[in-house]
This record gives structure tokens, sequence and C-alpha cells, in this order.
């Protein structure tokens, strides 16, 4: 169920794409509550779990995952935060940025394989796909890919996070170590959740909307846990 769930979201994003024509505005709109709901989950429900092992580590793991997040943007051009621009007319496929968001996307799933509370956590993700399978799908199509190409990357996104979370369930190393993983994780979606906040503003100003939105995702996140 989990694995169809975080596929799903993925194909809603693309569907999304191909039939609606989102504006610029609705995506920010979107990200803006992934964001929130994001932050939300990271700190009212990741963030105390791995605290209470009492792991003195804990704060270095989180820092190396806002590292690593921080190198992974250099490559993905920022489309986990809805920033990119399209090139016409590609020459070739885009390979550093889709390994990297699919390394994003695979980290993602990885928690999910040994959660104890999976719910809160797959919403979350979920709800963070979304925006980024439209973005990615816009990008994709604007650059004048084949459309199996297209195809073929959006199918191979679908399945990372699927895939961190079955390497999770069935490879020891990642029960072992699951609480230094999740704290690589929880710097990964602070680096995200913060920059998306953050950037999801013209001027560094937020209108009405963009308030609302994250006013929504920090209460929705509240809510659910």
């Amino acid at each position: 169920m989990i694995y169809f769930v975080l596929i799903l979201s993925v194909i809603i994003g693309a569907v999304i794409v191909l039939f609606t024509k989102p504006t610029k505005s609705f995506t920010q709109i979107l990200l803006t509550f992934s964001g929130a709901y994001l932050l939300s989950v990271t700190i009212l429900h990741l963030l105390p779990e791995v605290f209470e092992t009492h792991n003195a580590s804990i704060g270095l793991f989180i820092l190396f995952g806002i590292l690593i997040q921080s190198i992974l943007e250099n490559f993905s051009k920022g489309v986990e935060h809805g920033h990119i621009h399209a090139h016409k007319h590609l020459k070739t496929v885009p390979w550093l940025l889709i390994i990297s968001l699919s390394l994003h996307a695979f980290f993602e799933g990885i928690p999910l394989g040994n959660e104890n509370d999976r719910n809160t956590l797959l919403w979350a993700i979920v709800i963070h796909k979304i925006p980024i399978a439209i973005v990615l799908t816009t990008f994709l199509i604007q650059s004048k890919l084949n459309k199996g190409i297209i195809f073929g990357i959006i199918s191979f996104f679908a399945l990372m996070s699927p895939l961190g979370c079955i390497v999770c369930e069935y490879i020891p190393f990642f029960n072992i170590y699951l609480t230094e993983i999740t704290a690589i994780i929880i710097g990964v979606f602070l680096h995200i959740s913060t920059i998306i906040l953050f950037e999801s503003s013209e001027n560094h100003s937020y209108n009405f909307k963009k308030l609302i939105a994250i006013l929504v995702g920090f209460g929705v996140a509240w809510l659910s846990l």
C-alpha cells in the first residue's frame, strides 16, 4: 500500500501537468503548503524521535544531511523546491539532474521502511512529491524531450522512494543504523522545507495566499500528529 501511494503521488503530479496546465502561482502555493507541512512533521515528529535515543552524535548527522542536500541541489537545479528553468530542445537527457533528484527521493523513502507510525511521514512525503512531480514534468515537456524518454524518467523517479523503503525493510544495515540515517533525512527535510518557505515569496515578502498556505500546512501537520 505504501509503495502504491508513493508512486501514485508522482503520477498525480504528472497528470496535473498533462491535463490542467497548472500556473506558476498554483505550483508555488502547493509547494509552500508542502514545505510547511514537511517542516512541521520534521520538527514535531522526527526530531523528538531521534533525540529520544540520547545519541550524542545526532546533531552531526542532521548537519550532514543538510550538507548532502546542498550538494545534491547543485545538480538538481532546485527541482525540490520548485526553482528550475527549462532549456528548449535539450540535446541530451539531464542525467545529473535526474540522478540527484532520484537520490533525494530514495533517501525520503528510507525512514518509511521501519517506521512505527508511518502514516504521518508518508503523507508528508506524498504532499511534498506532488509539486516536485509537477515541476519536473513541466521542465521535461518544455525541454522538448522525446515522450518515451519523459515517461521513462518520470517512472524511474516514481520508483525511487518505494525502493528506499524496500531497502530499509530488507537490508539489516539500514535497520541497525536507522536512527543515524533518519537524522540525515531530517537534515535533508530541514534544508528543503526552509528553502521552500524562504524562496516561496518574491522580494522576500509573503502575500496573503502564501501565508494562508503556510498556516494550513502547520495546522494540518499538527492535527495529524
